[in-house]
């Protein structure tokens, strides 16, 4: 199957989307005295919310801070940005709107622009889609002369949105529009559902035939067939209040044909949805956005590219391996290191890709004092690895101080120049020194929970740094301290909404007293490798004044016992992985497992807790748990067909009692819950390999119509994922973001080959040195060797991905522009065409995710 010739298996289409809510200006003030607003943003795929940043008071330019991941599990349109003013007592008042085309979101990667804020018209407030089949018959009359006659088959709509948070009851419309007529005809309402199933078929005449004689409010003569629409409005019906517009798709008559066409189509706003008829400005919002689409492959496509990433350990020198080079070429830290590191380590492959990088490293250092300290290949390498295999880490050592630090903070500012009259100093350095001191031995008495493979590589550098200045005693120390004090935990005080040790960025005040609490764990790291004080390092008189409260010997030695303990190959001891793992925690729904007094099954709110040895809910947070499901008793964890009880985003866990319905608030967190649900028990031994897709209700599954609640499932589970539950790497999709980095960067890889050849035939000085200097070509000749391997399986790997877009762009029937390709056949190469020119600019416009 490596020919790529047959491959039944489809590829996938992975969507991420990152960024940052960074702050709004200008927004509208109240008409009162009060003029400021209490404010917060919310992110929408089209209209389901699906992140929320805290409320920021009392502000009209409020900075939010809030960077947001999520792996996006359905299509889109739109993404949008809403400001909120918060009520108490009344619905939260929308202030505006930024609304983004999915197709226009790769033009703000990498960029921080700002938007100005929209007005929130209900005519642009669509999402979903509707399924049409459409024909023109020609019938024949009694007197023998013929007519045409349209057939508009409504089958079913798709992603409606919720209506005050519930479903909706939608109806549709199906009119025929021409400039001197407009026909229209109405669905049955459908209650309660976002996916409404509609099976209606209407009948329109389009033309008439020439003896034709009844008056009627319009005639329609042969020509005029070019200026007719089918046009379908969708409604949600609002019984005692006015309808509300959903959606509309408009088809023009003339596309259409003898031969019936079905096909998908996204609604749309109405022509004026994004229209203000006034220019009233409300405010703007800067943003940073990353919207990442990854297609790929069957597995058995990427095994050459991946086969050569995994031997640049066993290439030598390694600056002419193949990993070694995509970072030559390719030196944006989001684009590179991160597939790069997340594929080594999948492979297990890390510790001596950053082995051998190190030591090339360390050939170039001069200074003891400077060793790693710069941003290159390594240090960029252990950074990612630390984020990665760190997450638990961080959380089971900073989340419990933090969460004190943030929820309940003491006034921490030491600088004279920024207190307030009625503060006093002593109070708040000896709030400080508190802090530090809690942070401090909370991080040296942790080398126990250290995960291994950071051990490992601790372990190396510091070898590496004994042997490359062995008359410097503190240099191992330095090697490590400079990575786990100065860019881990450092790193996550200062900003723990980064690292999931918090769900929101802190507040200006916590903000500074995190600020001055990681300056001080820095340098206390850095003090005990060095065995000295360092004071000059602080810039303000205030924090060397500060940290002369900690020149004891006491913290050098725990530093340096500390230091020695992570850095050291002795195995843990075994009651280290007994501790439970904390994985997820949220707000969502379930239903009853009883029955209540009336004897009907109700949803309630429950906080949902899940690690690594349970799965439990409560009635609020930090409250104990009333009902908890062991992680191995899950049979199952699968979605919930939306018609067993009217609601979206529903999943199930299939366990030995009975079976857990959840609710959760949107389609990413749904998503994540299941995710997380799959990983921690997927090495269960009773998994189950069926399951039933709906609900069992009134006497019988509504799937499969079986009477016995305890009939086998029909429908095989979904495929599981990797059992790790702390790293999840698809290895796959890391190698499609590397092919693409090479894809991308074909003309640096080409002029690296010419300089390989250009040293190895010329080896006087170089006439154009610009052109060379800025890679590392140790041996030309065994660079030039993996230039060649790499062009040739970035080439195949192209040819695959052609094959495969082909296949696509044939088979698709999406809307509109689909069926007028297949009506004009001409049209449908240059469109072909056109799709493989936007190919190649595909590559440019994929940003990686930073996990």
């Amino acid at each position: 199957m490596a020919s790529g010739e047959g491959s039944e298996e489809e590829a996938r289409v992975l969507q991420t989307l990152r960024g940052k809510i960074c702050e709004a200006k200008n927004l509208v003030p109240y008409s009162g005295p009060n003029k400021m607003r209490d404010c917060f943003c919310t992110i929408n795929l089209d209209q389901e919310e699906v992140f929320r940043t805290q409320v920021v008071e009392k502000s009209l330019s409020p900075f939010f801070g809030e960077e947001f991941y999520f792996e996006i599990p359905r299509t889109f349109q739109f993404l949008s940005f809403y400001i909120y003013d918060k009520s108490v007592l009344q619905r939260d008042l929308r202030i505006g709107k930024i609304a983004i085309k999915k197709e226009d979101l790769s033009k703000y990667c990498g960029k921080e622009p700002w938007f100005m804020l929209q007005p929130v018209d209900s005519n642009s407030e669509v999402q979903g889609k509707v399924h049409l089949e459409l024909k023109l018959n020609e019938l024949i009359t009694d007197n023998g002369s013929v007519c045409q006659q349209l057939v508009v088959h409504l089958k079913e709509c798709h992603g409606l949105p919720l209506i005050n948070g519930q479903n909706c009851d939608p109806y549709a419309t199906v009119s025929i529009v021409g400039p001197s007529r407009n026909d229209q005809k109405k669905t049955k309402v459908k209650k309660k559902t976002s996916n409404p199933q509609f099976n209606e078929t209407f009948y329109f005449e389009v033309t008439r035939s020439s003896s034709y004689t009844k008056k009627s409010q319009f005639q329609v003569e042969e020509e005029d067939i070019e200026k007719l629409e089918v046009r379908v409005d969708l409604w949600n019906n609002g019984n005692l209040v006015q309808d509300l517009f959903l959606g509309e798709v408009k088809i023009p008559v003339k596309t259409l044909g003898s031969d019936s066409f079905q096909a998908w189509y996204l609604l749309q706003p109405r022509d004026n949805g994004n229209k203000s008829s006034k220019s009233e400005d409300l405010g703007s919002l800067r943003l940073n956005i990353c919207y990442s689409e990854d297609w790929v492959l069957p597995s058995e496509y990427y095994a050459p590219l991946r086969n050569l990433l995994l031997k640049s350990t066993e290439v030598e020198p390694v600056s002419a391996s193949t990993a070694y080079i995509l970072a030559e070429v390719c030196r944006d830290k989001y684009d590179t290191i991160i597939p790069l590191v997340r594929l080594l380590l999948h492979h297990h492959k890390l510790v001596q890709f950053i082995t051998a990088v190190a030591e090339l490293e360390l050939k170039d250092t001069q200074e003891a004092n400077t060793i790693f300290r710069g941003n290159s290949l390594v240090t960029r390498c252990l950074d990612e690895m630390m984020k990665i295999v760190g997450k638990h880490y961080l959380k089971v050592t900073l989340k419990p101080i933090l969460d004190e630090i943030c929820e309940n903070p003491k006034p921490c500012e030491i600088d004279p120049l920024k207190l307030k009259e009625a503060d006093t100093a002593e109070i708040h350095k000896e709030n400080l020194r508190t802090y530090v001191d809690k942070v401090f031995g909370t991080i040296v008495e942790s080398s126990i929970s250290c995960p291994t493979l950071m051990c490992d590589v601790f372990c190396t550098l510091r070898s590496l740094a004994a042997e490359r200045f062995p008359n410097d005693p503190h240099v191992q120390y330095s090697a490590v301290s400079s990575f786990v004090f100065l860019r881990f935990f450092a790193v996550a005080v200062v900003s723990p909404h980064t690292f999931h040790l918090r769900p929101h960025h802190p507040d200006a005040q916590t903000s500074r007293t995190l600020t001055l609490i990681s300056k001080a764990i820095q340098t206390l790291g850095s003090w005990g490798s060095l065995s000295k004080s360092k004071l000059s390092s602080f810039k303000e008189t205030f924090m060397c004044e500060f940290f002369r409260m900690f020149q004891e010997e006491k913290y050098t030695e725990a530093v340096k016992k500390f230091l020695d303990e992570v850095s050291s190959t002795e195995s843990k001891e075994p009651n280290v992985r007994s501790e439970a793992v904390h994985l997820k925690e949220g707000e969502m729904y379930k239903r009853a497992q009883g029955r209540t007094r009336i004897g009907k099954k109700n949803f309630k709110k429950r906080w949902f807790c899940l690690t690594s040895k349970e799965l439990t809910y409560h009635k609020q947070q930090d409250k104990e748990p009333i009902y908890s499901v062991p992680v191995r008793n899950i049979l199952a964890v699968e979605k919930l067909d939306e018609n067993s009880f009217n609601k979206k985003n529903m999943f199930q866990v299939i366990h030995v009692e009975k079976t857990l319905y959840v609710q959760a608030n949107n389609c990413v967190e749904a998503s994540e819950w299941i995710e997380a649900l799959c990983r921690v028990s997927r090495c269960n031994q009773r998994r189950l390999s069926v399951y039933h897709p709906s609900a069992f209700l009134n006497g019988n599954w509504l799937c499969c119509k079986a009477t016995s609640e305890n009939t086998a499932g029909c429908t095989p589970c979904t495929a599981g994922v990797p059992a790790d539950i702390q790293i999840e790497i698809d290895g796959d999709r890391e190698t499609e973001r590397i092919y693409s980095l090479f894809a991308v960067n074909m003309p640096k890889l080409l002029k690296m080959q010419e300089a390989c050849g250009s040293i190895a035939v010329y080896q006087g000085p170089r006439k154009e040195p610009d052109d060379y200097s800025n890679f590392t070509i140790e041996d030309s000749v065994a660079t030039f060797q993996t230039l060649q391997q790499i062009i040739s399986v970035v080439e195949k790997l192209s040819e695959h991905h052609d094959r495969y877009r082909k296949k696509r762009s044939s088979s698709a029937k999406y809307g509109k522009k689909i069926q007028l390709l297949e009506k004009f056949p001409n049209q449908r190469q240059s469109a072909r065409d056109e799709f493989r020119r936007n190919w190649s600019n595909f590559h440019f416009l994929k940003i990686l995710v930073l996990y």
